[in-house]
């Protein structure tokens, strides 16, 4: 359930600056972690909230922001305040898959075709293979008339008839690829083998097993309830979402949770509270680096365990530092920055890691000098036009396919979109008029040259 600008990619790369190393208690600049989280806050960078725990002790507990604006009103957020936690489902979903394993109901080997026949290559296709991403499915969310229906509540029936008339993009075990179609079937596969709906299965078998309060299936928010809107920063103003309606990702994204517990959760999980220890060792095993509803982020010698999430404005991370014993949870209503380089800057800071605040200083460039970059460029690299436009008084790039986004004036030829970690750098003037851009996202740098 994750909506990338430009560049997609299945994770976000979490790239700390430097090795890892314990410190004690004492040692621990709390107070610049909270600073760093006002900053992006202050500088409408991001909504949201974050938990840091080692030994399962709850170390840091903060909120940022709104859990609703409008005319009228804003709510502030706090540390009970719940958010949508789209793609991390995908890990409570797994480990519900794996108790029904230990049951005897269930393996690895067990075909799709025990429960969905219809779905294509179902025969062929595992519950490993939907566990770790190897099916084939398609993903439904990346269908052109997703956005045309996602607000709308659909029966199993109605999605089942989607996923039965998708083409399979590769054969079963051929490769890994993230696909939610996959996570949505074992779901609906946890309610065919108990005979109960994915909400109680999930408070009987997760929930109120590890005393999870602020954590359940959702549906409609409310407000009422602690729980928050999304949104997005668009004209300078944070403005509210549009629901996915919940009938929709089930077990691939329908959960609702805080930090707080997403901590209890992930600890219990490597702990042993939830499922044994083999099934644990299973379930962290990567292929072609996919675990079984949970990836590795390595960095220099250390590693950690979780998964991202992102659904309509909402973007979410859970990770566990096994050595460490280490938590570290986030779930965001707003942002308009990079998740990645906000985690780097509050793990940088809990590690005494060299870190700087960044820039978020701007210029304005006139009309003038901005429609010197309009034009179309194509790169090599990538199979995607981007459309430089001025639209009013802002320069906008847009890719093949998909939406407008601003650009920010650094400087006179370079230019930022927070939102996406996007920097586009202009170069070669030729009769007044830029010919090229280098973009930067996610570490790699993509040349751009003008074809009209």
């Amino acid at each position: 359930m994750i909506r990338n600008f430009l560049v997609k990619s299945l994770l976000l790369s979490i790239l700390i600056s430097s090795c890892l190393n314990l410190f004690a208690q004492s040692e621990i600049d709390f107070a610049r972690i909270d600073s760093v989280l006002k900053y992006f806050y202050t500088s409408n960078k991001m909504m949201g909230s974050a938990a840091i725990a080692r030994n399962n002790k709850i170390l840091f507990s903060r909120a940022y922001g709104y859990a609703e604006i409008n005319d009228n009103n804003k709510l502030p957020a706090d540390i009970n305040t719940k958010y949508r936690i789209g793609s991390i489902t995908k890990m409570f979903t797994a480990v519900m898959i794996f108790q029904l394993i230990e049951e005897k109901k269930l393996s690895l080997n067990t075909p799709l075709s025990n429960f969905f026949p219809n779905i294509p290559n179902a025969g062929k296709i595992t519950i490993a293979d939907l566990l770790d991403h190897h099916s084939g499915l398609h993903n439904f969310t990346n269908d052109p008339d997703y956005l045309t229906w996602y607000t709308k509540p659909k029966t199993k029936k109605e999605i089942l008839n989607i996923f039965e008339h998708d083409k399979p993009d590769f054969q079963p075990a051929e490769k890994g690829e993230y696909s939610n179609t996959n996570y949505v079937l074992l779901g609906y596969i946890i309610e065919k083998i108990t005979h109960d709906s994915y909400s109680n299965e999930l408070r009987n078998r997760i929930l109120n097993k590890i005393n999870l309060k602020n954590t359940y299936y959702g549906y409609k928010i409310d407000t009422n309830n602690n729980e928050t809107y999304s949104y997005t920063w668009k004209d300078s103003s944070w403005k509210q979402e549009p629901e996915t309606d919940m009938s929709i990702p089930g077990g691939a994204g329908s959960i609702v949770s805080d930090p707080e517990d997403l901590i209890q959760f992930i600890d219990a999980l490597f702990h042993g509270k939830l499922i044994d220890k083999e099934y644990l060792k299973e379930m962290t095993t990567l292929k072609d680096n996919f675990g079984m509803g949970i990836f590795n982020f390595p960095f220099y010698g250390r590693y950690s365990f979780g998964h991202t999430g992102g659904i309509d404005g909402f973007e979410s991370f859970i990770s566990y530092f096994p050595d460490d014993r280490l938590a570290f949870a986030f779930c965001s209503n707003g942002m308009n920055y990079t998740m990645n380089d906000i985690l780097i800057g509050v793990l940088s800071i809990y590690y005494n890691k060299p870190y700087n605040f960044p820039d978020f200083k701007t210029i304005n460039l006139s009309k003038d000098e901005l429609s010197r970059f309009e034009g179309i460029y194509s790169s090599a690299a990538l199979p995607l036009l981007i459309t430089i436009k001025l639209n009013g008084t802002t320069l906008t790039a847009q890719a093949t396919n998909q939406s407008a986004f601003p650009l920010s004036a650094v400087n006179g030829t370079e230019f930022k979109f927070d939102a996406a970690g996007i920097v586009i750098t202009f170069t070669k003037v030729k009769n007044g008029q830029f010919k090229e851009f280098t973009l930067k996202q996610g570490g790699r740098a993509y040349v751009y040259t003008r074809q009209k």
